[in-house]
């Protein structure tokens, strides 16, 4: 019997919601500090052989934290799939840029030291910095652009509509999660370099990490404050069967401002994720004070959980709300795939989340410990 509710359809929308959830906050926290650590990496490190160290502490583990992306953009497909229509259309060249700047990451890694020239490897160091700040400012954008709603419709014959332009997402609040987002995963690759290197590179990212903590309270509650006063949030009014098939016009939805802390209200519990998410980032201040390394990468993570989690948790049921056609808003219930996909969906991710898992635990630990200028200078295959 409980197997049998386990499997129900709702269930499995709701467990699917929870994954994909996982999925992307698994992401922030693995590849979250690659992208940190290319945008410190132009001032963490003041010579050739300190960006050097920079480079190599997330040189082995780099490319397998973008699984976690890779993923994340397969459950939205195969998931939720006017999500996936939507968010890649509508969206398509922020999601082109974000392509651009991540592609610019392999390339800057494996081309940086195939030359001596200086003005070679700075100007690689340049693009690596570009492709951990590019996709950190574009990722938050696009997530405060969801709090207020993004600009589609469906059609009658349920063609997905988007009427908004690429200027519109450049707007003031969706900026604010933008840059909460640089200094939240600045912050984390702040955090992995305290734990990776000492000395003097050790040092800046001390002060790095300091600032971007700072920087994380201050707009994450500015930007809580600003969505509770002055952003409108999304109330489903109506009952709609969550068990029954996908439809986003069976509800009628009520757009006020302040509704996305309606949940909190009616579960408090709920309240762990913000609390988390500033926990965190002063408990990074504090263990960057006490000269504290792994507590300072825990507690980042800590944080960065609990800003995004605090997102998800508040727009439940909604996925994607809609400013054109409230109506028609993708929420949990009414917009996901079907229940044989998302059962079978279910079993894949079973067997091999955990594999993924225990190997990225395993690579962890085999590749623990510090780099040091002789890791980077007497070895041929360094960075």
């Amino acid at each position: 019997m409980i197997l049998h509710d386990l499997l129900s359809y709702d269930a499995l929308r709701l467990i699917w919601w929870v994954l994909l959830g996982v999925l992307l906050i698994g992401f922030a926290l693995s590849d979250g500090f690659d992208l940190g650590v290319g945008m410190l990496l132009p001032f963490a490190g003041q010579n050739d052989v300190e960006r050097r160290i920079v480079i190599n502490t997330v040189g082995p583990v780099w490319e397998g934290n973008q699984v976690w992306l890779i993923l994340g953009g397969g459950a939205i497909f195969a998931a939720w799939p006017p999500l996936y229509a939507v968010s890649f259309s509508g969206f398509y060249l922020a999601m082109f840029a974000i392509l651009f700047a991540l592609i610019l990451r392999p390339v800057g890694f494996k081309y940086r030291s195939k030359r001596e020239s200086l003005t070679w490897r700075y100007n690689w160091d340049w693009a690596l910095f570009i492709g951990g700040f590019v996709p950190a400012l574009i990722f938050g954008v696009a997530v405060g652009n969801v709090l207020q709603g993004v600009p589609f419709r469906f059609g009658p014959d349920m063609r997905i509509y988007y009427d908004g332009w690429f200027i519109g997402l450049l707007n003031p609040y969706a900026l604010l999660c933008g840059v909460l987002s640089v200094a939240m995963l600045a912050m984390h690759g702040a955090a992995w370099l305290i734990v990776k290197t000492t000395g003097p590179v050790q040092a800046r990212a001390r002060r790095f990490g300091t600032w971007a903590a700072i920087a994380t309270l201050l707009l994450y509650a500015l930007g809580g404050l600003l969505l509770w006063a002055f952003i409108d949030g999304y109330v489903v009014t109506s009952t709609f069967p969550e068990n029954g098939p996908s439809n986003p016009l069976a509800k009628t939805v009520e757009v006020y401002a302040g509704a996305w802390f309606t949940n909190y209200a009616a579960h408090p519990w709920m309240l762990i994720a913000p609390v988390a998410g500033v926990v965190g980032a002063l408990g990074v201040l504090g263990m960057i004070a006490a000269k504290r390394e792994v507590g300072v990468l825990l507690l980042s993570k800590l944080s960065i959980f609990g800003v995004i989690s605090s997102v998800g948790l508040s727009m439940f049921p909604f996925i994607l709300p809609s400013s054109e056609m409230p109506g028609a808003s993708i929420t949990v219930w009414d917009s996901s795939s079907s229940h044989l996909t998302l059962f079978i969906m279910l079993v894949v991710t079973v067997v091999f989340l955990p594999i993924i898992a225990l190997y990225t635990a395993w690579a962890y630990k085999l590749l623990w410990g510090k780099v040091e200028k002789e890791d980077v200078t007497g070895d041929s295959h360094a960075y």
